[in-house]
């Protein structure tokens, strides 16, 4: 009985294919937080031997890219319907100018999509259905995926560095991630309010 719950709380069982999986099945379908995943696996990496924390930024990106390619993909395959999603509220000469953005400078709109909370799944779904081109998503979103997963395993990194236990060391991760997720969402959404009121 002892051995079986300690398998059950062993690090080692997170393992880099859960890592994976969960950062992937929350780049689909965003019921997962991947960033406190990533910073969770960063923690267990600093705190342990089990997890390496190149391998732990790499697979985090990989999944993150492996999501957003085929959110981007999506969008892109049925663009009137997620034409009409972007377009719903907007005056043609507002669609005009999201196209002019994009071509432009669509590569950082891609990037800060990516590491701004909740702003990912916009993005994307613009840029498909605004027919942004794959040769110059594919680049973006790499260079945005592999931010993103240095960031939250920095996260990982500082608690990790804080506590010698895996355990607190993964469970402050998650909090940190989700505490600086929801208050950079609440500072994007008064920014977002701000300018709709100019």
């Amino acid at each position: 009985m002892i051995a079986l719950s300690g398998s059950w709380t062993d690090p080692a069982a997170i393992g880099y294919p859960a890592l994976f999986g969960g950062v992937l099945l929350g780049s689909l379908v965003p019921v997962v937080p991947t960033g406190a995943v990533v910073g969770a696996a960063a923690a267990i990496a600093t705190t342990t031997d089990h997890l390496s924390l190149p391998l732990v930024v790499l697979l985090a990106a990989a999944g993150a890219l492996l999501g957003d390619l085929v959110t981007f993909g999506v969008a892109r395959a049925g663009s009137d319907a997620a034409l009409r999603w972007v377009a719903r509220g907007q005056t043609p000469e507002r669609l005009a100018s999201a196209r002019r953005q994009f071509a432009t400078r669509g590569w950082q709109l891609v990037v800060v999509g990516r590491l701004v909370p909740a702003g990912r799944i916009p993005v994307l779904l613009a840029a498909g259905a605004l027919g942004y081109s794959w040769r110059r998503f594919v680049p973006a979103a790499m260079v945005a995926c592999l931010l993103w997963a240095i960031t939250y395993a920095a996260l990982g990194i500082v608690s990790g560095g804080l506590f010698d236990d895996p355990l607190i060391a993964t469970l402050l991760a998650a909090v940190l991630v989700l505490v600086l997720g929801g208050v950079a969402s609440l500072v994007s959404a008064r920014l977002r309010r701000r300018k709709a009121r100019r």
